[in-house]
């Protein structure tokens, strides 16, 4: 037995997903013209109402990509103090773009517009200029939180008046407007570019891509080129994605479901705190802390990990689970279980 809860990146190809991969017909990507990739973009363009996408092989390569664009050495983004570029791309902004980044604080991963005017710099020489605002929805340090449509759009309209370009990591987009019932082109449209991952609670093994308009998207091929992100007959990986952009959307709501089921499983247990409740699960993520009774973040997953269940350590003392595709209600409600009777047991 192995429920694997780490992440929704975890997740294998249908053997539907499979068989559309093994029959996509392939081309040379670098050489432009490998059709499925072609389509694929063409596809996840019109979904977000942009003109022009750019398949990659990540969400990190995705969001980079979008600030090498917008941005110049020396400039600074703006950006909430736990999004996932500043975390999770390894100071890719200032070794890529030679770009500094002015956090913000705010509950659930989110701020408002005043925040984003009063961190946008003046035109003194001495400062770094401000040039671009990173919204990121959902917001995965922060439990999946979605941001409500016209928050966000607040929010972009303050930095564009200000002369920002606007960027959505949009990595769990689709998670957003699954929960939040607004489209993923509606919210998409607040933001000059956005990316998307087809790999987390799509399903798809591997891809994301960066949307926007066509010039700033062909440049973005260019620096795609010069990242090493150029992939042939990547079309094996383009049919998979266009696969779960048609099959795999709806299904997410299951997840969600499933994450809201774990949480009141787990709610009460003592020695730990689920973040912000079972009755405020957004997506597909659930957070939880412990108290140092209870061992480590990384020593109760371990334990948990060899009774079958792997979640992952977000912190000396916080566990995050994530619901996808490969795990359905009875093994979420087997997971619960052997959570539960390892955190009823103190550290050894």
């Amino acid at each position: 037995m192995d429920i694997d809860l780490r992440s929704d990146t975890v997740t294998r190809p249908t053997a539907a997903m499979r068989q559309a991969m093994m029959a996509a017909p392939l081309g040379d990507d670098v050489l432009g013209d490998e059709p499925t990739v072609q389509a694929l973009e063409l596809k996840v363009a019109a979904l977000l109402g942009k003109e022009a996408a750019l398949f990659t092989p990540s969400g990190t390569m995705a969001n980079q990509l979008a600030i090498r664009c917008h941005t110049e050495h020396g400039d600074e983004i703006i950006a909430h103090a736990e999004s996932h570029i500043i975390h999770y791309e390894t100071g890719s902004p200032a070794a890529l773009s030679g770009c500094m980044i002015r956090p913000l604080t705010g509950a659930r991963g989110q701020f408002d517009a005043d925040s984003v005017r009063a961190a946008v710099r003046g035109s003194d020489i001495h400062s770094p200029r401000s040039r671009l605002l990173v919204l990121e929805n959902t917001q995965n340090r922060a439990g999946g939180t979605v941001w409500p449509l016209d928050a966000a759009q607040r929010v972009a309209t303050a930095a564009q008046e200000l002369g920002l370009a606007v960027h959505l990591d949009g990595a769990r987009l689709f998670n957003a407007s699954i929960a939040a019932g607004y489209s993923a082109a509606s919210f998409a449209s607040i933001a000059d570019t956005v990316s998307v991952c087809f790999s987390k609670g799509l399903g798809a093994p591997v891809g994301s891509a960066l949307c926007g308009p066509a010039p700033l998207i062909a440049r973005a091929r260019r620096f795609r080129k010069m990242f090493g992100g150029g992939m042939r007959q990547s079309g094996l990986l383009a049919a998979a994605c266009i696969h779960a952009l048609d099959h795999h959307l709806e299904r997410l709501a299951e997840d969600h479901a499933n994450a809201r089921r774990l949480a009141a499983l787990l709610h009460g247990i003592p020695g730990t705190h689920l973040e912000p409740g079972p009755d405020g699960i957004d997506t597909n993520m659930v957070f939880f802390t412990i108290d140092p009774s209870l061992g480590t973040a990384a020593e109760v997953c371990t334990r948990m990990a060899a009774a079958g269940v792997r979640m992952i350590p977000m912190g000396a003392n916080r566990i995050r689970a994530v619901t996808h595709l490969d795990v359905d209600r009875a093994a979420i409600e087997q997971a619960a279980a052997i959570a539960r009777s390892l955190l009823t047991r103190r550290a050894p």
